[in-house]
């Protein structure tokens, strides 16, 4: 049973069976809980925003995905993630199973902070666990069956994102021994994920009418991509404020950069669009805050105010031209988790290496780096070039093997077949729609009208040709539900 009481200041005191004696602030735990709570509403943000990129016979499925996220990693952290994860046993790459069910897991320092119990720390970090493969599952939209997708999430969760975490935050992980510095998850949530989409856009093969009209669509709902940058916007002040892991001036710090990336990374990925449509894009603004948001994320307890000015611009340019290499490499990244996520973190951790200052990392008041080459520490470069490299591969390599696993066990492959995809992963796999009818004609006419102008020896891009399809198909392609 645990021994806990209250000093006269109010802080908490736990007291272990050997008589040891901690102290924990109230108020740095009110802060990790609270900020707990910001990046769980992350994920369904992630939800809301792929879902409007998506088509509308496709929306529901991403945001039940979010939830089922949420639910699966929960378990899978209770299990054995934590302790895969944070277990004070670890070796450089991989935790052990002390803490197995959470045992043990109360009312201890944490190894992430001393200042909270480890439970509190448990809880937040779980936060981050669920996340990260949400990132992962934008790479399956569309085509892609939901209920082996959660088997895909327990494993992708337990063999690559709790050793990248490990070997990131983890005092015994290689990478945080050799003094790497990321505050908030530039490699274990963003390169890992993003790389991780790439290897799911490369083993499920490219949609039905790629490179065609038929997915020459805009996103089905800006609302929808506009309310998910709302929720992500709002949690990452827990995702990186949080993660000082205590109620002080680097917490502020890391909130005041986080929300300056967001809003450069947003005006400039606006700015270059409106160079090609000379519109003012929501849904270009609403990219390049996120792509901002992803690359101050492992430099925002780092870093000063200015410097994440150039992480807003670098993440709002270098993620906008990287939605492009899909084009020149011939994958079907539909929602370019790989180009934000992925480019964009390591974009943020070669910034963070440039940019780190030991002073802004002492705001806390206890915390004592050598810097990055601002301080003249030069060789902090390399260590994040190999901790993004690491993290990008292995990831890869490691999703690559799991999805061609999953593959040859019966019930387990993911793929759809065409008929499935035409049709939509809501009526297909759920049964259940976002709307009350789903209009698949915008989505297939394409499709039929080429197919049968060829038979027909006509030219499919005729408007007499549309109006004898639509004629011919209306009563069929638009279901009311």
């Amino acid at each position: 049973m645990a021994n806990l009481t209250y000093d006269d200041s109010g802080d908490l005191i736990a007291t272990a069976e050997d008589g040891t004696v901690h102290v924990y602030n109230n108020g740095d735990i009110a802060w990790v809980l609270a900020s707990t709570a910001l990046v769980w509403i992350m994920v369904p943000g992630v939800g809301f925003f792929y879902s409007g990129l998506l088509r509308r016979k496709n929306a529901l499925s991403m945001i039940y995905l979010s939830m089922m996220t949420i639910a699966v990693v929960s378990f899978q952290w209770f299990f054995w993630g934590f302790s895969l994860t944070f277990s004070e046993g670890a070796n450089m790459f991989i935790g052990d199973l002390k803490h197995f069910a959470l045992r043990g897991v109360l009312d201890q320092p944490s190894i992430g902070s001393a200042k909270i119990p480890s439970i509190v720390f448990c809880v937040y970090q779980l936060m981050f666990a669920a996340i990260t493969p949400m990132l992962a599952v934008g790479g399956f939209a569309e085509r892609a069956h939901l209920g082996p997708l959660l088997v895909f999430v327990f494993v992708w969760s337990t063999i690559v994102y709790d050793p990248i975490a490990c070997w990131t935050w983890n005092s015994n992980g290689w990478s945080f021994v050799h003094g790497s510095y990321d505050f908030a998850g530039g490699t274990p949530v963003h390169i890992s994920s993003g790389s991780a989409a790439l290897a799911i856009s490369v083993y499920l093969g490219k949609r039905r009418g790629y490179g065609t009209e038929a997915l020459a669509y805009k996103p089905h709902n800006t609302t929808y991509v506009i309310l998910g940058t709302i929720f992500l916007w709002f949690g990452w002040f827990g995702f990186n404020g949080g993660s000082a892991l205590s109620a002080n001036i680097r917490a502020a710090s890391a909130c005041i950069v986080t929300n300056l990336a967001a809003s450069v990374g947003g005006l400039t990925w606006m700015a270059w669009d409106y160079r090609i449509e000379r519109k003012w894009s929501a849904v270009g603004f609403c990219s390049g805050a996120i792509a901002g948001l992803v690359a101050i994320t492992p430099g925002s307890g780092f870093v000063g105010s200015p410097a994440s000015v150039l992480f807003g611009f670098m993440a709002g340019t270098v993620c906008n031209f990287a939605t492009q290499i899909k084009f020149f490499a011939g994958y079907d990244d539909s929602l370019d988790v790989f180009a934000s996520h992925a480019v964009g973190g390591i974009v943020g951790n070669l910034l963070t290496a440039l940019f780190a200052q030991a002073s802004v990392a002492h705001y806390d008041g206890f915390t004592v780096i050598p810097g990055g080459w601002l301080d003249h520490h030069y060789i902090q470069l390399a260590w994040h070039v190999a901790d993004s490299v690491a993290g990008l591969a292995y990831s890869f390599v490691v999703t690559t093997i799991i999805l061609w696993v999953m593959h040859y066990i019966p019930g387990l492959r993911l793929r759809v077949s065409e008929e499935t995809e035409e049709i939509g992963i809501d009526e297909a796999d759920m049964g259940e729609f976002a709307y009350d009818y789903v209009g698949l004609e915008s989505d297939m006419r394409p499709l039929i009208g080429h197919a049968t102008a060829t038979a027909m020896n006509m030219d499919p891009h005729s408007e007499n040709h549309y109006m004898k399809e639509r004629n011919s198909q209306n009563s069929t392609l638009q279901r009311p539900y």
